[in-house]
């Protein structure tokens, strides 16, 4: 048997004689086990924050949407989107129209997005199941669906033939504007839905029919500002992205959706990183304990050690008895507080122990991620803190 690997165990299943010593040494336990409990009950309920907050930009965005790397819009033929079809482990395609227009209602006004969409559109997107009230639109028609913060906005409700909802969209062209009723194509349009999702995104868009967007933009029937695209679980993002680009002569520009909320995602990533750094600081703070309990361990034991060295041990092979005690200390520890922070992220989990409303439940995951986050930092710190205090027994200190 490994001969500092044994006497490192027994020093850990042992107690001191000296009763402050055993005092010490639980307090450090208790830091290495309450240190690895927080970071990962931390760790999980910020992975359970992000897919919450994302949640809700997802109901918007696709998995991968195209649009014009020279302009506002492109041309799509028949040939193009035969091809389209064929490309594997590729779900469903939607050909849409965003464009920044004026709406007014009743002597109200509002700029936000007029989004065109076609009947496929529902295959690519989920946000019909958004609905508030109403139904969603019905292809070529006048009708819109609008988001809950613009319909408070205008105190608009639904179907009211009364005060109809005009869209006004400037014309395309050049020079001066002699008239002003002649420079915007507009129409009335009728709503018929309401979505809700967030606060920020209930205000973003109007949807209507892909076909009333080309009329009023002056669009081809070929024209359109971009596609949103659908794949496939587990497919070769890569493989599709390069595929399209063929497809396109590489004159378009298509992003993910993580590139489509990058500002998003990298706050989220970037809160995630300063609250793991912070909670390592923590865990540095609580493994002084465990150096202090240590180098208490070594002044205890300083007439052991000088026997064995009297013996012929090493000072390197006495230095790795407390190296090897103090990892253990810290595996051992991180492991008990991980056992306690996974029962209690899965508990909040799967009950939904903790609501912050009613019907909102904290979010947390658990993840492998953490886990493996979680360890790695503790028995790394602990090893670091562990040399630290192995360090002190020397030939000087035997003398």
């Amino acid at each position: 048997m490994n001969f500092p690997l044994y006497i490192a165990k027994r020093y850990i299943r042992s107690n001191s004689k000296n009763n402050a010593i055993n005092i010490i040494n639980r307090i450090a336990s208790l830091g290495i086990i309450v240190g690895a409990l927080a970071l990962f009950v931390v760790l999980s309920v910020f992975s359970g924050l992000k897919v919450f907050s994302l949640s809700f930009s997802n109901d918007f965005d696709p998995d991968l949407k195209i649009s014009s790397t020279l302009g506002k819009s492109f041309l799509v033929s028949a040939d193009q989107e035969n091809q389209i079809k064929k490309i594997g482990q590729l779900a469903s395609y939607t050909k849409i129209i965003e464009e920044r227009v004026l709406f007014t209602f009743n002597g109200k006004q509002e700029v936000t997005y007029l989004k065109g969409v076609n009947a496929d559109f529902n295959n690519v997107n989920t946000i019909e199941n958004k609905l508030f009230n109403g139904q969603w639109l019905k292809p070529d028609t006048y009708q819109v669906v609008v988001g809950y913060g613009l319909s408070q906005k205008f105190s608009m409700g639904l179907l009211d033939f009364n005060n109809q909802l005009e869209v006004l969209v400037p014309k395309p062209g050049k020079g001066s504007i002699d008239n002003p009723d002649q420079a915007f194509n507009k129409t009335d349009v009728i709503p018929v839905g309401i979505y809700s999702i967030s606060e920020d995104l209930d205000s973003k868009f109007v949807f209507a029919d892909l076909g009333l967007a080309q009329e009023l933009l002056e669009y081809k029937t070929n024209q359109i500002s971009g596609i949103e695209i659908k794949i496939e679980k587990d497919a070769d993002e890569t493989a599709i992205i390069d595929r399209l680009k063929t497809i396109f002569n590489n004159k378009i520009t298509i992003k993910n959706r993580a590139q489509l909320n990058e500002s998003l995602y990298k706050m989220l990533n970037t809160e995630n990183i300063v609250v793991y750094l912070i909670f390592t600081l923590v865990i540095v703070v609580a493994l002084f304990n465990l150096i202090g309990a240590l180098i208490m361990m070594i002044l205890d034991k300083k007439g052991n050690l000088k026997t064995l060295y009297n013996l012929g041990t090493e000072i390197k092979d006495l230095q790795k008895i407390f190296l090897l005690q103090g990892t253990l200390l810290s595996v051992f520890g991180g492991i008990i507080g991980l056992t306690i922070g996974i029962i209690i992220v899965l508990l909040q989990e799967y009950f939904q122990l903790i609501m912050i409303t009613p019907t909102l439940p904290y979010p947390v995951l658990f993840s492998l991620e953490n886990v493996l986050i979680v360890l790695g930092t503790i028995i790394s710190l602990g090893f670091i803190a562990s040399f630290i205090a192995s360090s002190r027994v020397s030939k000087k200190l035997l003398e």
